[in-house]
């Protein structure tokens, strides 16, 4: 595989992207700085498939970086592949709009094909090339100039190794069989409404502190209130204000400016700022949410209880022994509250839909309904059907009786 050195000029990259689009796929990588600002800092980008791979600086005097945004959101004859690529989309997504497609996911996909919940890059590395990573420029300040070659290296070979993985990985999917599990994983990580800062919806990343109209519309304010102050600032939103601060407020609204500085979270400078002010207002001409936008009420079905309790328990149990019986990651087929609102009686549930029905939940809602058993064979706890168990206790009778 051919290493460039650092990416600076728009040309080059031009060139790189130009070359990498005739390929199947580019493995694609960022390193980035967000402790401070609201949008994350861009620090460096890798790019690359089986043939080579280079980093380009985003931060380089007068490069442009379209050629490459271009291939990851205009071409969909390459498959962009990340591990672990969430916050690599965020990126994406703040600088054009759009999301990179067609996407794959290397720890996602680890999930169909292994009891690996969310293997990091490192570990991924270990199992499939047998190589340890040198993680120690992993936390450097990658703002600062010039970069080290020691961090050029280390962050060219999140995508160098990523190329050598991926098509390894591609087979073991298509030879089990499970890529289509994973499609509409793959399109939910690329789904643009995930990354979009809509300051009417900020205030569903909070958990609400009731489902009071009024409540959630002082909530709805204050967040988009928040978005719009830690985006004029570029600071995280934390810094303005703590989702917990923001949740007590709506439940509990002081009626004057003064009446901020008795509120936990807040200093007793909002008391008389303006910042504090500007809240004030927000909470005045705050409104009652609308009905078609009250979050729908949670599943829930009867009180578990003690027996309940039991049988989320067994669905628990009956869980592990099905990852294990096919080495997959327990979190792609369910979680553990899915499990028990299936034993509280809930039905309209994912686990009961599609593939996952077939590969795990109609196991699941026989054991509610009492048609599969736990079994011991050769030291192995295994399920079994009642109605097996039931023809061959009446077979060791018939034989004994002979």
């Amino acid at each position: 595989m051919k290493i460039h050195p650092l990416i600076t000029k728009t040309e080059e990259l031009a060139e790189l992207c130009e070359r990498l689009a005739q390929g199947d796929f580019v493995c694609v990588d960022t390193e980035f700085m967000r402790e401070n600002t609201f949008y994350p800092l861009l620090c460096l980008v890798q790019l690359g498939n089986e043939e080579e791979a280079a980093a380009i600086d985003p931060l380089a005097d007068g490069i442009d970086l379209t050629p490459m945004l271009e291939l990851f959101c205009n071409n969909e004859d390459v498959l962009k592949v990340f591990h672990a690529g969430g916050q690599d989309v965020e990126i994406i997504y703040n600088l054009t709009g759009r999301t990179p497609h067609p996407i794959f996911d290397t720890q996602i996909a680890m999930m169909a094909v292994s009891q690996s919940e969310q293997i990091g890059y490192a570990n991924l590395v270990e199992s499939w090339m047998g190589k340890t990573i040198d993680k120690g420029a992993r936390f450097t300040d990658w703002s600062r100039r010039p970069l080290t070659e020691r961090q050029i290296e280390y962050a060219i070979g999140d995508v160098t190794y990523l190329a050598k993985i991926f098509p390894r990985l591609l087979k073991k999917l298509i030879k089990t069989g499970r890529g289509s599990w994973l499609d509409a994983e793959m399109e939910k990580l690329a789904d643009p409404a995930n990354y979009a800062n809509d300051l009417e919806t900020a205030w569903h990343r909070i958990r609400p502190p009731s489902r009071s109209p009024i409540v959630l519309g002082r909530l709805k304010a204050l967040a988009a209130w928040r978005e719009s102050e830690a985006q004029a600032k570029d600071i995280p939103r934390g810094r303005i204000m703590r989702d917990e601060t923001l949740a007590d407020l709506a439940s509990h609204p002081p009626k004057t400016q003064a009446e901020l500085a008795k509120v936990r979270g807040l200093s007793q400078a909002w008391k008389d700022n303006d910042i504090g002010k500007r809240l004030m207002k927000v909470l005045a001409k705050a409104e009652p949410l609308p009905g078609e936008e009250l979050p729908d009420k949670p599943k829930r079905g009867a009180p578990l209880g003690k027996e309940g309790a039991l049988v989320a328990d067994l669905l628990k149990l009956l869980l592990k022994i099905r990852t294990r019986e096919i080495d997959v990651a327990s979190r792609l087929l369910t979680r553990s509250d899915e499990l028990e609102l299936l034993a509280a009686g809930v039905r309209d549930l994912p686990v009961l839909q599609g593939w996952r029905y077939e590969i795990f939940g109609r196991d699941a809602l026989e054991l509610v309904e009492g048609k599969l058993a736990f079994a011991v064979e050769n030291g192995r706890l295994k399920m079994t059907h009642i109605d097996d168990v039931v023809i061959e206790s009446a077979e060791l009778r018939e034989n004994a009786a002979e």
